[in-house]
This record gives C-alpha cells, structure tokens and sequence, in this order.
C-alpha cells in the first residue's frame, strides 16, 4: 500500500516489467525494423553492388569511346569494317562468299 492507504498502482507494481517490454521492443525495432539495423546492410549491399556496376559501366563506356575515335579516324579500321560487315572491295578485288556450313543436330 502507499502512503495514503491504496494498493500500489498497475505500473508501480509491473514497472521493471513494462520497462523491460518497452527496451525489448525497441530494440526489435533497431534490428528488424524498416530502418534498423537489417535493413540498413542490406541498402550498404545495394550501394556497393551499384558501385561495382558503375565501375563496369565507366571502363565499357571508355572502351567505347576508343572505338568511336578509332571509327572516326583510323583508315584500317574504316576499311576492315566495310569489307568485313558491308561487304565492300576495292576496285579490281573480286569476293568470294562460302555458305556457312549446316548445323549439326544433336
């Protein structure tokens, strides 16, 4: 009883106990929570992933502009994809195209 002759109230009788629910469910929170702690390395695994592709991405894209520039001014280069994808010869050059042999079934 307290001092004024009444039972201790729910909260003062439970109060370890509520505060221990209460820190329990916080703490659930920070771990599974849709900002906690889970989530959280998950979004650092994304990040990385994407900054891996990117570095991808920017040596294709490097490459890439090396086969523009080499398009636009290297003459072998020029020439070797007129005869080799448009079937281009010179003047004087005769081209002899072989069927592509069949396809073996299996």
């Amino acid at each position: 009883m307290n001092g004024r002759g009444q039972p201790p109230s729910f909260f003062r009788r439970n109060a370890r106990a509520v505060l221990g629910v209460v820190v329990f469910a916080l703490l659930v929170q920070d771990i599974f929570g849709a900002h906690g702690f889970l989530a959280m390395r998950r979004t650092q695994k994304e990040i990385e992933r994407l900054r891996q592709e990117i570095i991808q991405v920017n040596a294709e894209n490097r490459e890439l502009a090396v086969q523009v520039k080499a398009l636009k001014s290297d003459p072998r280069m020029i020439e070797r994809i007129a005869r080799e994808e448009m079937g281009l010869a010179r003047p004087g050059e005769l081209i002899f195209r072989l069927p592509a042999p069949p396809a073996t079934k299996k």
